[in-house]
């Protein structure tokens, strides 16, 4: 029997005012898994009104009082750790290990989110006007539209409501059509029970067909003041232009097309364990996720053999089996985007060293690919699947060079034995992020997080998590004195 949800709006579970409803999928069986209210845009308007109804009584509650819920929040979400699991792999695919990191990552996310409720709220300036004392003080916006990705729905769902919450604002969420439950609702349910007042988070469910309008709705509306979106970049320029035109900020995490660059002094035995972690963790579904692997052409042979023996034995299939470390695309078209890469690639002179053969129930073998050229729509797409592509380098230079010749730039990884070598790497790198002696894909609660290029803008983490969802004010008080005029 498949799970039936409503929309959250104030506080209550309702249902859609036209009634409708939409189907989720199982990635792997193909079968309905939920069963989800179809919200438009008359839902949205009723989740506006009820988050800008609750703003200020929200915004004014004592930060001890806001710090209580984010805590209870994290345990109660820890506690339900097998229910998560389950949720994941049902819905998105996700394997246990992944299920798992969601779940500690998402409970801190709420930990940090707790500490920020008593963070400083601004700083006293110098003047030189006399008797004034001059403050720059940091306050809520209000009301926050956060649109939700699948691929890592606990941590990224998570992302895009807990420092929000915390800083004070109130904020309508609209998750993906793709993991309703896992990056929407499901989060939404540990909050409430935690004791998070109604309507400080409402949740907007609905059918892929009405996204545009759904999204559309949230952002014009004039009470909404800030946006965030995590997601494709083709969908983040269009939420980018939409926040643009209602002269509303946006926080935007895109997609990547990220190198792991392994130089000639690297230790091969790590360097092919972080690549294979960096490209093949939740089948290549994260934005973070190794697209090409840069080796040094002294051990680049030895280094492809390694890794194409270590990728070939991966245990794929069942999400919902804990041997297994390849799950299912989130749906079949993912599957098919990433076959047709293969297919564009192989029939162009790309070599397959490791899978590349094609499997059912949405799913795509861990496949190596070398001999890549520009020619390939691989060497330009991000692939956000379980693909990689290996290139041989010659030295750090060619490799900076080639690993910047993107116009994304989310994150990166070096490995080397030498940390100078690697720090100098790093620091030539065009992105957001670059981790040396580590592969590409990382997060931290603490850490600000996000790109450059058309890997968006804006930070989600840590203080810059806060400095994004809270606004500067100037304020002056004449405390001695009265101020002299002109005229």
């Amino acid at each position: 029997m498949s799970i039936t949800r409503d929309l959250i709006i104030n506080g209550e579970h309702v249902p859609a005012l036209s009634g409708r409803t939409a189907e989720d999928v199982n990635p792997y069986t193909g079968e309905v898994y939920a069963t989800v209210a179809a919200g438009g845009p008359e839902d949205v308007t009723r989740a506006v009104d009820a988050a800008a109804a609750a703003s200020e009584e929200w915004a004014g509650m004592t930060p001890s009082a806001r710090r209580r819920i984010f805590l209870r929040a994290a345990d109660l979400f820890e506690e339900r750790i097998e229910e998560g699991a389950d949720i994941m792999a049902r819905e998105v695919g996700g394997v246990r290990g992944w299920a798992e990191f969601n779940t500690h990552l998402a409970a801190n996310i709420l930990r940090e989110a707790a500490g920020a409720t008593t963070l400083p709220q601004g700083e006293v300036l110098a003047t030189d006007l006399p008797g004034v004392r001059s403050m720059s003080v940091r306050q809520p916006y209000g009301v926050v539209a956060a649109i939700s990705p699948w691929n890592a729905p606990f941590i990224l769902g998570m992302r895009s409501i807990a420092v929000p919450l915390a800083v004070g604002n109130t904020v309508v969420l609209k998750p993906s059509e793709d993991a309703p439950l896992a990056c929407g609702l499901f989060l939404a349910d540990a909050l409430v029970d935690a004791g998070l007042p109604a309507g400080a988070l409402n949740v907007v469910t609905n059918d892929r067909a009405d996204a545009a309008d759904v999204v559309s709705a949230l952002i014009s509306d004039r009470r909404v003041r800030i946006v965030n979106f995590t997601g494709s970049t083709a969908v983040g320029r269009t939420i980018g232009t939409l926040a643009a035109q209602h002269l509303k900020p946006a926080v935007l995490e895109l997609g990547g097309k990220n190198s792991l660059v392994v130089l000639a002094d690297a230790d091969l035995d790590y360097a092919v364990d972080a690549a294979a972690f960096g490209a093949y963790m939740n089948a290549g579904q994260i934005c973070m996720s190794v697209d090409r692997v840069l080796v040094d052409r002294s051990i680049a042979e030895e280094f492809t053999e390694k890794f194409a023996e270590k990728v070939k034995d991966l245990p794929t299939g069942d999400p919902t089996d804990p041997a297994t470390v390849i799950g299912p695309a989130v749906n079949a078209r993912a599957a098919e985007r990433q076959y047709a890469l293969i297919e564009d690639a192989v029939a162009k002179g790309a070599v397959v060293r490791a899978g590349g053969h094609r499997l059912e129930n949405s799913l795509v073998p861990a496949t190596v690919l070398t001999e890549i050229t520009p020619a390939m729509d691989i060497f330009h797409d991000e692939i956000f699947g379980a693909i990689t592509t290996v290139f041989e380098v010659d030295g750090p230079d060619e490799a900076v060079e080639f690993a910047n010749n993107t116009n994304y730039g989310l994150t990166a990884g070096v490995i080397t034995e030498d940390l100078g070598a690697g720090m100098a790497v790093a620091k030539r790198l065009r992105t957001g992020i670059v981790h040396v002696n580590d592969q590409s894909v990382s997060d931290e609660p603490q850490a600000p997080f996000g790109g450059i290029q058309e890997s968006g803008y804006g930070k989600f983490g840590g203080q810059a998590g806060v400095e994004s969802f809270s606004e500067r004010r100037w304020i002056t008080v004449q405390e001695e004195g009265h101020a002299r005029f002109p005229f």
